[in-house]
C-alpha cells in the first residue's frame, strides 16, 4: 500500500531523442493535484485505488475504510507500507480485518507498489498538461485501470514476498 501524487506540474519521463538537441516537452505552470492511494495483493494482481484530492490521516483512514469493505468476512489483510507520518498516527482509524506492517525506513525499494507508481509515471503520467483536478482524476483513473493482473504481478512481485509469504 502507498500513494502517489499527480498534478499539473507533472513529471518528464525518458525520451529517446536526437543526441545533441533536447526534446520538446510541454510545460503547465499551474499546481493542482490529487493522489492516487493504491494497494496490490502481488501474488494475484487484485487490486484497490482511491483518487483522494489530499494526503492526510483522514485520507488515509477513508482509503482503509472504503478497501476494508470489499475483504470477505472470514478474510484478515496483511498490508505492507512506508513509515509516512500519517501511516502510523495513533489517529489513523485502522479497521479490525486489516494489520498495517511498516517497513524499514528509507527503505522504498521494498515497498511492492513504488514500481507502480514509477510505471504510471514514466507510461501514462508524464508528457501531459492536465486542465483541472477533474481531468487529473479522470488521468490517475485511466492510467490504474490499464494495468492488468499480469502488470500488477510483474510489477510488485518482489522475491523476498515469496520467502515471507510460504
Amino acid at each position: 500500500m502507498d500513494e502517489a501524487r499527480v498534478g499539473q506540474k507533472g513529471r518528464t519521463g525518458f525520451r529517446w531523442w536526437m543526441r545533441g538537441e533536447r526534446p520538446r516537452g510541454l510545460c503547465d505552470r499551474r499546481f493542482e493535484w490529487a493522489s492516487i492511494f493504491g494497494a496490490v495483493r502481488p501474488a494475484t494482481g487484485d487490486d484497490f485505488a482511491l483518487v483522494l484530492p489530499s494526503v492526510s490521516i483522514a485520507a488515509m483512514s477513508s482509503f482503509l475504510a472504503e478497501f476494508a469493505a470489499t475483504i470477505p468476512a472470514d478474510t484478515h489483510v496483511v498490508m505492507v507500507l512506508d513509515q509516512a507520518g500519517w501511516h502510523g498516527s495513533r489517529r489513523l482509524q485502522v479497521p479490525d480485518t486489516i494489520t498495517l506492517v511498516p517497513l524499514p525506513s528509507y527503505a522504498p525499494e521494498l515497498n511492492p507498489v513504488e514500481r507502480v507508481w514509477l510505471h504510471l509515471r514514466e507510461q501514462s503520467l508524464s508528457h501531459r498538461v492536465l486542465e483541472g483536478y477533474d481531468e487529473i482524476v479522470t488521468a490517475c483513473c485511466e492510467a490504474w485501470n490499464s494495468l492488468t493482473a499480469e502488470r500488477w504481478r510483474s510489477l510488485c512481485n518482489y522475491p523476498w514476498i515469496a520467502k515471507v509469504s510460504s
